[in-house]
């Protein structure tokens, strides 16, 4: 070999060396750069990233490859890659954000449904109740009327078989004593046309008069007794009608009323079941949507931070990786240029 063969053979070793030197300080650069963010932003995919790079950088060597290009493309993927997780971690919070606000309002609409259900059939119960309660007191009424009319008809009964008995007996004593009357007064008119008229007859006819006169006075009264009694029975017994008629009819409607309270209430316990089972659907559904949307270690806007802090760092890495890059060719081309 000859001595100006072997000064360029040495030139391009020395070129191939300070290129090898800058590209290795250069990488190690962008590792630790990166080593730094990952251990700043906490970011296990960073620091698996600095691995990575460390790796290629020594496997590159040995094989002689361009030292910055697999750094570079290591650093680039995981660009894209953030990117991609940005567009996805995006999509899932317009979707989170969507489906949390849809969901609250379901679950709110249900919670009312069944609130008002719920207050419905408190009131209809209460008022069924209430009704059934006055029912119970119009039965309670209605059976103390139909006893005091019971009452009445019996002593009404009575009376009347009692004063049947006495009138008829007062009749007879008074017709008993007209006929006492008729036979003396006959006797006596005869005996006054014989002329033997005495004061003793006159006095008999005087106290038979008298008798009737009483009998059938007390006759009078006790006919006018029982007319009054028959009119005050039949005036309170249709009194006891009226009231009877008015009170099964209010018990009647009460009744109905409270029957149909009744299936109300069962049919708004039913809707209210059939509610409070889409609410739970809605509840498991939300329960599961906090798990994926909101039980995270971090928040949407702490990631895209997160985010856009490492890449950030990374196309600061690259800018380091690329200067160092010029830096080296221009190095070179001085390089040969001077040993040329």
């Amino acid at each position: 070999m000859t001595a100006g063969a072997a000064d360029q053979s040495y030139s391009f070793l020395q070129v191939a060396s300070a290129l090898s030197s800058g590209a290795d300080l250069a990488n190690f650069e962008a590792v630790r750069f990166i080593r730094d963010l990952a251990r700043t932003q906490k970011s296990a995919a960073l620091a698996q990233l600095a691995q990575k790079m460390a790796a290629a950088m020594r496997a590159g060597a040995k094989a002689g490859e361009d030292p910055f290009a697999k750094v570079k493309s290591l650093i680039k993927d995981m660009i894209e890659k953030l990117l991609k997780d940005g567009q996805a971690d995006a999509t899932e919070h317009a979707f989170c954000t969507k489906e949390m606000a849809e969901t609250e309002a379901k679950k709110a609409d249900k919670e009312a449904a069944i609130a008002k259900l719920s207050t419905s059939i408190d009131s209809m119960t209460a008022k069924s109740g209430k009704l059934k309660g006055q029912v119970a007191e119009l039965q309670k009424q209605l059976a103390a009327l139909a006893s005091t009319q019971a009452e009445m008809d019996k002593i009404r009964a009575e009376e009347k078989g009692a004063f049947d008995v006495n009138s008829a007996e007062m009749e007879k004593g008074v017709k008993g004593v007209q006929m006492a009357l008729k036979v003396l007064n006959d006797y006596y008119s005869k005996e006054a046309a014989h002329g033997s008229a005495g004061g003793a007859g006159s006095g008999i006819i005087g106290m038979l008069e008298v008798c009737e006169a009483d009998f059938t006075k007390g006759l009078a009264e006790m006919v006018s007794v029982e007319r009054t009694a028959v009119a005050e029975h039949d005036q309170l017994s249709k009194a006891n009608a009226i009231e009877k008629a008015t009170k099964e009819q209010d018990a009647k409607y009460k009744s109905k009323e409270a029957k149909g309270l009744d299936k109300s209430t069962s049919e708004a316990n039913s809707d209210r079941s059939n509610v409070q089972e889409e609410l739970d659907a809605v509840n498991e559904y939300y329960t599961n949507l906090k798990g994926r949307c909101v039980a995270k270690a971090e928040t949407h806007s702490e990631r895209v931070a997160r985010r856009d802090a490492e890449m950030a760092g990374l196309k600061q890495a690259l800018q380091i990786l690329n200067g160092e890059a010029v830096l080296l060719q221009q190095t070179t081309k001085r390089t040969l240029r001077g040993r040329a």
